[in-house]
């Protein structure tokens, strides 16, 4: 089962549930899923880099076989040196990142500390704790990759998780959403082949990346791939910074153009 961190001080979640509020769930009792218009994201991709970890993403969220929006932002920044990608649940991710983010603050500002790295970790396995008994039905389900730069260890990490709140750590990539299983052989081939992702540049380490996420569309339908702009942040020693777009731009046309 997943990790817990203990309740006290600076829990907003034991908070608000002192105070009679709960965590928004998908209700238990909802059977009749045909009636649900259920909007998922799809892929998305973190790789290690020399100075840190690179987050790319599709815009394409999805209802059922039909697209739903191409411009959805599933790269969101909980705080300054922390990032989480969303695949799955549009509706329950989005609002599980908004608590997230409450929960770091009000932790920061009632301690007089930042949240440690491994409390925002346990942080995360809580809230998909709470998202199961949809995730369970089919319903209300997403997978995180969380994105960190660890100080202490003075680099940066990837962890992803399963829909009980386990936890665990990559060494160099993670990829949630359809299309990621389709892209693991890639992910390796490129690791064997040309180098670890953590040693490459920025520049090298989003190249590959997208053309990652152009193949990933070519598997998979519900991926929309590189050809409308992709999403792309990362987070280093610096914090978290979005990618420049001429950088972005620039990588597009060249790999579109092969």
């Amino acid at each position: 089962m997943f990790e817990r961190r203990s309740k006290g001080p600076g829990d907003l979640m034991n908070l608000l549930e002192t105070q009679g509020i709960q965590f928004p769930t998908v209700d238990a009792g909802l059977r009749n899923q045909a009636a649900v218009v259920n909007v998922h994201g799809t892929t998305v991709i973190a790789v290690k880099f020399a100075e840190g970890v690179l987050n790319v993403a599709d815009r394409r969220a999805t209802a059922g076989n039909a697209i739903f929006y191409e411009e959805a932002e599933k790269i969101l920044k909980l705080d300054d040196e922390t990032l989480i990608a969303i695949a799955g649940s549009y509706a329950t991710a989005s609002e599980a990142v908004r608590f997230l983010q409450h929960s770091f603050k009000y932790y920061a500002r009632s301690q007089l500390q930042e949240m440690s790295l491994e409390g925002k970790l346990h942080e995360v396995s809580r809230v998909l704790g709470r998202a199961l008994p949809g995730a369970l039905q089919g319903i209300g389900g997403f997978l995180p990759i969380v994105s960190a730069f660890d100080r202490e260890k003075s680099e940066g990490r990837i962890f992803f998780y399963d829909a009980m709140g386990a936890r665990f750590e990559s060494r160099e990539f993670g990829a949630a959403g359809s299309g990621a299983e389709r892209i693991r052989g890639a992910f390796e081939y490129v690791v064997r082949t040309k180098s670890p992702f953590r040693q490459m540049k920025l520049e090298e380490a989003l190249r590959e990346a997208l053309l990652l996420l152009e193949i990933a569309a070519s598997l998979d339908t519900a991926t929309s791939g590189i050809r409308r702009l992709p999403s792309a942040k990362m987070v280093t020693a610096e914090g978290v910074q979005e990618v420049s777009e001429d950088l972005l731009r620039s990588l597009q046309r060249a790999l579109l153009q092969e």
